[in-house]
């Protein structure tokens, strides 16, 4: 049997796992001492991982290496357990299926939530051993626990969703995808880099919960507060999964199920742009990046996973999605934009009403801005183009990362220059929040000419470099 989609306890009907079991032979399915094993194992090697990043001082590279480590062990692990690792993952299962959608039953819920926080404690307690010391679990410096809660709400949501739309949808009883793993990874590098630098960056009751153990000799109790937080996140990708994928709760999708969609993307998209930036992030592009990818991958058979005005004028533009008419263009940028500017004002919340400016970086001029905006959002969207709407060049597994590698390609580029935000949505979002500092919100005005202007660039290059792609669709037409 192939690696399941991570996160179903093996008897739901709607995973791929489950299925297919029932064409092989029943006592190939994994006992619960198996599953058990799994989790602990998986749970543990997150959290010791966790303790030994930041006891050994790794600022730059923690985020991927624990972000890594959840990978892999999802991989391996997934077809035993689902490979949760987190009593978060597990109780949004759990909301899931008892609201009639995929997901796993209460007891192996509670069975799997005890195993992860016995695993987050032995995990935390040995690298205690090992370094000698503990740190401890609170909000950072500045920040109260309502900042840091909020961040722990948010990309615990993330994370949890994530997981719901790309490991736990019924789609994936056929697609059988490979990229499962990569993009629940992606949401701890989103995470951890920015809202990081307020709450610690757990997202995960089991590593909270160890922390808060393994350091009590400096204090103990914020695990409490963490959990609660980490738990209504939880609840609220059950909730949120279940409007955007009615058909897995045997509803339908309608027109709202889309534009739900988009505002979540480029919500959590615009989110961790300002938390970076706010929180001086030393890898804010990357982070910014894996949000991407990580939306991308939950929601791109939903909505398209647009999340930026630019990359649905240059899908317009194309003239290759026949569904996309003006008036659906129309009210997905309303929604982006809307997604973005809320974005905004949740990350100056957080720091407590602190923004930044849109406009030239440093000596960097106007045109300056323009040459670069117009180029790095025409690689954006060409992108986009060629490998999720081209039929001849489309990546089937790989689209994701592609885009969102993007996004870390000019982020780095041109961040120097003009930013780098490549999305109306984005520039709108960080103008209307710099209002509150008496910034002005013209400047994303300009800022989404460029940008539109990029996107159409990229329409007009696709159609000359793919036009195998139309004579392909006549063929298919003709036949």
């Amino acid at each position: 049997i192939s690696p399941p989609l991570a996160y179903c306890s093996g008897d739901s009907s709607a995973c791929r796992l489950c299925l297919e079991s029932k064409l092989t032979v029943m006592a190939s399915e994994p006992s619960m001492i198996a599953k058990c094993a799994a989790e602990f194992v998986g749970t543990f090697l997150l959290i010791f991982t966790v303790g030994c990043n930041v006891l050994g001082g790794s600022a730059t590279w923690a985020a991927v290496s624990i972000a890594s480590v959840l990978m892999v062990s999802i991989y391996a692990l997934g077809g035993i357990s689902g490979g949760n690792f987190n009593p978060a993952v597990s109780v949004t299962l759990g909301i899931s299926k008892a609201m009639g959608g995929p997901g796993m039953d209460w007891k192996t819920v509670g069975i799997y939530a005890g195993v992860q926080s016995a695993a987050g404690i032995a995990a935390a307690l040995c690298y205690s051993a090992l370094f000698g010391q503990s740190f401890n679990l609170s909000p950072a410096k500045g920040f109260e626990w309502y900042h840091a809660g909020l961040c722990e709400l948010l990309y615990t949501f993330m994370l949890t969703f994530v997981v719901m739309n790309v490991a736990a949808a019924k789609k994936n009883v056929d697609e059988k995808n490979q990229y499962y793993g990569l993009a629940i990874a992606f949401t701890v590098i989103a995470g951890a880099y920015g809202a990081g630098a307020v709450s610690g960056g757990c997202f995960n009751p089991a590593v909270a919960l160890g922390i808060d153990v393994s350091s009590a000799g400096l204090g103990f109790g914020w695990c409490g507060v963490y959990i609660v937080f980490e738990l209504v996140g939880a609840a609220l990708a059950a909730v949120l999964f279940k409007v955007v994928r009615p058909a897995d709760f045997d509803g339908e999708k309608s027109a709202a199920t889309e534009l739900v969609s988009e505002f979540l993307g480029t919500y959590m998209l615009v989110l961790t742009v300002g938390l970076n930036v706010l929180g001086k992030s030393k890898a804010g592009a990357f982070s910014i990046a894996a949000s991407l990818t990580s939306m991308i991958y939950a929601l791109g058979d939903v909505s398209g996973a647009h999340f930026n005005p630019a990359v649905t004028v240059a899908i317009l533009a194309s003239g290759r999605c026949p569904d996309l008419t003006p008036a659906k263009a129309g009210s997905f940028i309303g929604v982006q934009i809307a997604g973005g500017i809320a974005a905004a004002f949740t990350y100056a919340f957080i720091h407590q009403g602190a923004t930044f400016a849109l406009g030239p970086v440093g000596d960097s001029t106007w045109a300056g801005v323009g040459v670069a905006e117009i180029i790095y959002t025409f690689v954006l969207c060409f992108v986009v183009l060629s490998v999720a709407v081209s039929e001849r060049t489309k990546a089937s597994h790989l689209f994701g990362l592609a885009i969102g590698s993007c996004v870390t390609v000019g982020g780095f580029a041109i961040g120097g220059i003009s930013g780098g935000s490549l999305n109306p949505a984005v520039s709108f979002g960080i103008a209307a929040a710099q209002t509150l500092n008496g910034g002005f919100f013209y400047k994303a005005l300009i800022y989404s000419v460029f940008e539109f202007v990029g996107g159409a660039a990229a329409a007009g290059v696709f159609k000359v470099t793919h036009e195998v792609d139309t004579a392909v669709s006549e063929e298919k037409f003709s036949a």
